[in-house]
């Protein structure tokens, strides 16, 4: 039998090294175009996982604008940008939402706290967390009522200082077994609630653009949105 006897170059370190070099550009390649093709479909999925959730804390009848329409970006308490939707009725803002967080058992709690133009809670849910699923997981509201026990509530009812687990002298309860999960929420939904109160007029001023007049001076005018 007739051994076929291989060309010496493939045998050489630069051929090698340029045939995995191409075969990773192919692969690299590869990825962005997939990337390219699934990025819009990922972002509309998103857009409307964080419209559900929106839907949650902000009840669609106190406002006939779409809330990811024209949001409203803050300095957040750490400094960071902070993204803010707003529902209105025309021009009048009715409600806002917006992420808070706090650090859990097992890592970082993110939620979404839905206030009315008073600072009253309409409500709060659990965007993500990776704490202890049957004890640190209560506060998901497919887990429990918990989390909706701040409905209603506001920065004053109670006071501040009284937005703590019971262990910590405040007026809402721990769960079984755990209390720094529940620690955390609290400490979050305090630190939203302040953020409201210190940024108010800015967060519930009325909506108005700039328009051209016939003798083209620029005005401030309301402009009813869609």
């Amino acid at each position: 039998m007739t051994t076929v006897a291989q060309p010496s170059y493939r045998k050489r370190i630069g051929y090698q090294a340029g045939l995995l070099g191409g075969f990773t550009l192919i692969a690299a390649a590869l990825l962005v175009m997939g990337d390219i093709a699934t990025r819009d479909t990922i972002a509309l999925r998103k857009a409307e996982d964080l419209k559900a959730s929106l839907a949650q804390v902000i009840p669609p009848t106190i406002h006939d604008n779409d809330l990811l329409a024209d949001p409203l970006t803050l300095e957040g308490p750490d400094g960071a940008p902070l993204i803010v939707y707003r529902a209105r009725e025309g021009l009048q803002v009715t409600g806002v939402a917006y992420r808070i967080s706090g650090v859990g058992y097992a890592g970082t709690i993110e939620l979404l706290l839905g206030l009315d133009a008073n600072g009253t809670v309409l409500g709060t849910r659990v965007l993500s967390h990776a704490e202890t699923p049957g004890l640190g997981d209560k506060m998901d509201v497919a887990k429990g009522d918990w989390i909706l026990v701040f409905d209603g509530l506001s920065l004053g009812n109670p006071p501040a200082e009284r937005w703590a687990v019971k262990k910590d002298g405040g007026d809402f309860d721990q769960f079984t077994g755990a209390t720094i999960t529940p620690r955390a929420i609290l400490g979050a939904l305090r630190g939203g609630l302040e953020f409201f109160a210190s940024h108010r007029d800015t967060l519930t001023a009325s909506a108005v653009v700039q328009v051209d007049t016939p003798d083209a001076a620029r005005t401030q005018a309301p402009v009813r949105q869609p």
